[in-house]
């Protein structure tokens, strides 16, 4: 236990320095193109996934294949470890975040540069009109967006009803669903602990736009809930 202690206090004196390096190598490499503005941000998921590879001693296993495509990849959402990883499993995605994190000094300038959706929960309707502004625009670019339906983390075991922004989204955008389920928060709580082993990711069958909001709801809900017991 011991040594899982000292390993998760390494992770997190090595990834969050990097992460501020990185952040500020991004905005550095921004007025040069998106292309090493980009380069940036997946070199910095690259480093998490090694340190939690090698430092953490964390195997991810990936059930299934993402397709290149815009569509809505709807992810389990445990840990703070699948929201990096999705910049690694998806290509070039647009991610829907907390609009805290995107309002962040530095680290918010670089998220909005590099492409993602900030959610405003007290904005009501205003919120899922800009959603669907910048969601049509990450279609127009031909790149997919993540969004973690049950709205926040929860720990295993849970499985609360979607967001009423997802089905916007869906509605709005006319796209298909990509349900990934995931179960990272076996071994990533929320506090310093991390602990080594395997995490699953298993890939659902893509699920077609223009359905109900209850159908959509019901198979997005159960597919990402697949791993759970």
């Amino acid at each position: 236990m011991m040594m899982m202690w000292l390993r998760s206090l390494l992770f997190t004196l090595l990834f969050y320095p990097l992460t501020l390096v990185l952040v500020i190598a991004g905005i550095v490499a921004s007025p040069f193109g998106t292309g090493p503005m980009r380069a940036v941000v997946h070199s910095w998921a690259n480093a998490h996934h090694w340190l939690t590879r090698h430092l953490i001693g964390i195997r991810m296993i990936v059930e299934g294949e993402i397709p290149a495509e815009p569509m809505l990849i709807a992810i389990k959402h445990q840990a703070m470890f699948e929201t990096v990883e999705a910049l690694r499993l998806a290509r070039t995605p647009v991610v829907v975040i907390k609009r805290e994190l995107s309002d962040l000094p530095l680290f918010g300038w670089l998220t909005r540069r590099y492409g993602v959706i900030p959610v405003d929960r007290e904005a009501g309707a205003k919120a899922l009109r800009t959603m669907l502004t910048l969601g049509r625009q990450a279609i127009a670019a031909g790149r997919p967006i993540v969004i973690f339906p049950e709205g926040t983390r929860v720990p295993p075991g849970q499985t609360p009803p979607l967001r009423s922004g997802f089905a916007g989204l869906y509605r709005g955008l006319d796209l298909p669903v990509l349900p990934v389920a995931m179960d990272s928060g076996r071994l990533w709580g929320r506090g310093l602990l991390k602990r080594g082993g395997t995490i699953r990711f298993k890939v659902g069958e893509i699920i077609p736009s223009g359905l109900k909001r209850d159908e959509i709801e019901a198979r997005v809900h159960a597919a990402i809930n697949a791993l759970e017991n």
